[in-house]
């Protein structure tokens, strides 16, 4: 009994009639990697006939091809005698053919799983070497725009909708996941949590779409002054949060005068009314004291309370022993 996977060479007359008429292409090669067998799949695909391929170097037709990779794939089924695939999660395509389906435009070539198959002489050795190529561009456009929905599906899980900041459950995972990178590295890292000062009465003098539209402006100008690889979120209502990567208490100070005083000079013109308004900050460095992420938030917190009993519009640092406060 022969071994499975293996195709005697006299049974491949009967396979090429019925390849011929299936979208699936066929190339059969010989030890020198010329082509033996184009069929109508590859001479419609490629834009090469039978005459122009027979007889050739596929890698010389075809140059986009990686040599090193394609050498090994041939290489093993030649020596080993059993079959070897690609699948177009491992590589798009071998032949970079456009793709023509409708139903599938977006994207602008073929994607291809590939088997490459030894085709077995009278004596029991591999002398060529098949290559069945199957267009699986619907599946592969299938799986990547659910995998997009789903990644778009996830990004809006946690993200606020009114300010598109991070929404505090994702933001307070952050929060969890810098806490434990904290311990176990010692690195600098800070907590700013803030709110934005008399902000009942902006909603009540002016209306919950004056407010919202103030709530959008306090995270514009959030994300304007911290860093790429800083973490902000929506805490609740008018309160926000955020974590200074790398940066300890001092250097956090800095960027919360200068959001905090940015925010002072920002007006907002809702209904050709100019609305003014200030936050205030309280800032939580990183103690390795810390039994959790909860204590190091309570700890920012209490430095916003100070900051609001000092007058509000100030930045104030925590300390275990006192704070400290920067008042406007």
């Amino acid at each position: 009994m022969e071994d499975a996977g293996k195709i005697d060479i006299h049974e491949l007359h009967w396979l090429m009639d019925m390849l011929q008429s299936i979208d699936v292409g066929l190339v059969v090669l010989d030890q020198n990697y010329n082509v033996q067998v184009w069929n109508n799949f590859m001479e419609n695909h490629s834009g090469l006939s039978s005459a122009q391929s027979l007889g050739n170097n596929l890698l010389e037709l075809f140059p986009e091809i990686s040599p090193e990779w394609f050498l090994r794939k041939a290489k093993s089924v030649f020596m080993l005698k059993c079959q070897s695939f690609s699948n177009w999660e491992q590589r798009p395509y071998l032949f970079k053919f456009k793709n023509y389906r409708p139903i599938t435009g977006t994207t602008e070539f073929m994607y291809q799983d590939i088997t490459f198959i030894p085709l077995i002489s009278t004596s029991g050795e591999v002398t060529q070497l098949g290559i069945m190529i199957y267009d699986v561009t619907n599946t592969a456009i299938n799986k990547r725009e659910l995998e997009k929905a789903n990644r778009e599906l996830e990004r809006l899980s946690r993200t606020d909708g009114l300010t598109k900041l991070n929404n505090r459950a994702y933001w307070e995972d952050c929060l969890h996941n810098e806490f434990l990178r904290c311990k176990r590295t010692g690195r600098d890292t800070s907590v700013i949590m803030f709110d934005i000062d008399h902000f009942k009465k902006v909603n009540d003098t002016y209306g919950h779409q004056a407010g919202d539209e103030v709530i959008r402006v306090v995270s514009r100008l959030l994300m304007e002054t911290i860093r790429t690889t800083d973490i902000a979120g929506r805490y609740g209502g008018e309160e926000f949060g955020t974590l200074l990567i790398e940066t300890n208490k001092e250097n956090s100070l800095v960027v919360a005068e200068r959001l905090r005083k940015k925010i002072e000079s920002t007006a907002v013109v809702h209904d050709n009314v100019e609305i003014n308004f200030t936050v205030s900050l309280g800032i939580a460095e990183f103690s390795p004291d810390l039994e959790n992420h909860t204590q190091w938030l309570e700890m920012a917190d209490k430095a916003l309370y100070e900051s609001k009993e000092s007058g509000r519009n100030n930045s104030t640092i925590f300390n275990i022993d006192s704070t400290e406060s920067t008042e406007h």
